[in-house]
């Protein structure tokens, strides 16, 4: 009996620092291979800087956080899998990623059905859009909504008198969307566009489209698509002295970008967040600080050597800082938790200043973006 009751008593005195060592797992899967790993690569980094942060500090209500990471190697079918693997294997209680929209896509009916908050990193509307689109009460983004990047440059645009211009579009689902969206809204703002082309992600040459462009005579080219492709864009235009003002897309304001197109890059405008121009922000503006110190942690991490800062170094931090401020309001239960995050207000991220609701899952207006411009090799706030 003696015996039994002394093992009672070390159970029970080791009980209160097991519990104490149990983590939150948060499942985070982004491209660390395949065509988009120079996004996804750093966006891992970011996520796991932001988990260390939040660990170092005491964690959340006394439980660490813990990173589940998987590579989703920019393939649907395997992104479904792992998403799958997340939900009822690891039990994690919420999903940071992927990076694409096309993976994206195939993640919604996943995490519907299991019932897992999912916040993505991914550019395209359609992972928060219902109808034809599938289900989006499970998805949130941080990045901004295509549609508000549309917004931004047209309203830029319209400022500049520039009313006529061509579009060539990526043919993945990224810029099938950006391309939805400036055909609904270029009325709205007084502009037309002239001339429509497309090409894929892993072309090498847009030639052919840029001649077809400059034929339609455009005051303006503006191409949506992520990676080389707007560099190699950017190089084919000087090429064949075409003089007219290239605008690219949200996705593209990137050191690579001027690395990869080289002084093709000079002048070239585009929508992006204020992380790529924080120094030139008023101080009055509430998202200065914030991002000068996460700016100060990456390069402290010695991040920025090998990934230099983009216009999507914030997005995962967003992401995890949002999902981390609902744990600490409602605890652990997906659904709880689902439903915290979709009443987040006035969260001040790296990408903009959050207010989501039910019906919009992403909460960035058009005052989180700034228009930025190529000025001798650095990104700058255009003019």
């Amino acid at each position: 009996m003696k015996r039994i009751l002394a093992a009672l008593t070390t159970v029970l005195m080791l009980a209160p620092a097991a519990y104490a060592t149990e983590t939150i797992k948060l499942g985070a899967f982004f491209d660390l291979s395949g065509r988009a790993a120079f996004i996804g690569t750093p966006t891992k980094l970011v996520a796991e800087m932001v988990v260390e942060k939040i660990n170092d500090e005491g964690g959340i209500n006394g439980k660490k956080l813990e990173l589940i990471i998987a590579d989703t190697e920019a393939n649907p079918a395997k992104t479904a899998s792992i998403a799958k693997k997340f939900i009822h294997k690891e039990n994690v209680v919420a999903i940071i990623g992927p990076t694409l929209t096309d993976t994206g896509m195939n993640v919604k009916k996943v995490v519907d059905k299991g019932q897992t908050p999912t916040f993505m990193t991914v550019g395209g509307d359609p992972v928060i859009m219902g109808g034809k689109f599938g289900p989006y009460k499970y998805v949130f983004k941080s990045p901004q909504r295509s549609s508000i990047a549309v917004k931004r440059l047209f309203t830029y645009l319209q400022e500049k008198g520039l009313t006529r211009i061509a579009l060539l579009s990526a043919a993945d689902g990224f810029g099938k969307d950006g391309a939805r969206w400036m055909d609904k809204l270029a009325a709205e703002y007084g502009i037309e566009i002239v001339a429509r082309e497309s090409f894929g992600t892993r072309d090498t040459d847009m030639t052919a489209q840029l001649t077809k462009v400059k034929n339609a005579a455009p005051q303006a080219v503006v191409a949506w698509t992520i990676g080389p492709a707007g560099s190699i864009i950017a190089k084919n235009k000087v090429q064949l002295g075409i003089e007219l003002p290239l605008f690219q897309c949200h996705g593209l304001p990137d050191p690579k970008y001027v690395e990869l197109a080289g002084s093709a890059s000079e002048g070239d405008r585009m929508p992006a967040t204020k992380l790529m121009v924080a120094d030139e922000l008023p101080d009055s503006d509430p998202q200065k600080a914030i991002i000068q110190e996460f700016v100060a942690l990456y390069k402290e991490k010695g991040y920025d050597r090998q990934f230099p800062i983009n216009t999507h170094s914030g997005y995962a931090w967003d992401a995890i800082m949002m999902v981390a401020n609902a744990i600490e309001k409602v605890g652990t239960d997906r659904e709880a938790l689902r439903t915290e995050i979709e009443n987040t207000k006035n969260y001040i991220g790296i990408s903009g200043i959050y207010n989501i609701t039910d019906e919009d899952h992403n909460g960035l207006g058009v005052d989180s973006m700034v228009m930025v411009q190529v000025k001798d090799g650095q990104f700058v706030m255009a003019r």
